[in-house]
């Protein structure tokens, strides 16, 4: 009967939860939600603006590109080149490129490459075909690049010979010129295309 009596007393004596209770409980969840929200939003941003920071770095490296226009043309002594010319204009939408061979930084530099050997930095004149005479390439400017093979007796471009020259301007991309010579270099003049 004691145990009948208790089970009737709890069931008047039920406490629920107050209107207190439920607010702090409410509040916890909001919080918890904001701190979620906020580091998922934070991410998000972050991850944005890396994917944007790529984006922008891919655009530099191709604004700056180059394009080879005519013609390669080798200058022969008769047994090998002694001198290689080119050349180059800026691709549409191109950022100016530096070509003054003069300039102590900032500029462009020209390699060779062949089966046998590699030369990281050739010596090499520019002159203005159109545009203006500042050495620096911009939109709707042609410029000439000769390479004096001459001023590097490593090299040796003889017959049947493949070689590559790459320009590398200080930003963007660079050109890759991969030729290779006739049968016969006794010609004074040849075209290497």
């Amino acid at each position: 009967m004691k145990t009948i009596q208790r089970l009737a007393r709890r069931t008047r004596d039920e406490h629920g939860i107050t209107g207190l209770e439920t607010a702090i409980v409410l509040i916890a969840f909001v919080v918890v939600a904001a701190v979620f929200a906020f580091v998922v939003l934070s991410t998000g941003l972050f991850s944005s603006e890396r994917a944007k920071e790529t984006v922008y770095a891919g655009l530099a490296k191709t604004r700056g590109t180059m394009e080879l226009t005519g013609g390669v043309i080798g200058t022969s002594d008769g047994t090998q080149l002694t001198k290689i010319t080119l050349d180059v204009t800026l691709a549409a939408g191109g950022d100016s490129v530096n070509l003054d061979p003069s300039a102590t930084s900032n500029r462009t530099v020209i390699s060779y490459i062949d089966s046998g050997f590699t030369l990281n930095s050739l010596v090499y004149t520019t002159t203005t075909i159109t545009g203006n005479a500042d050495k620096l390439l911009e939109q709707g400017e042609l410029l000439e690049i000769g390479v004096d093979l001459t001023q590097n007796p490593s090299i040796v471009i003889g017959t049947n010979k493949v070689f590559t020259l790459e320009i590398k301007p200080p930003a963007g991309s660079f050109i890759v010129i991969q030729r290779t010579t006739p049968a016969s270099v006794a010609a004074t003049i040849i075209d290497l295309n």
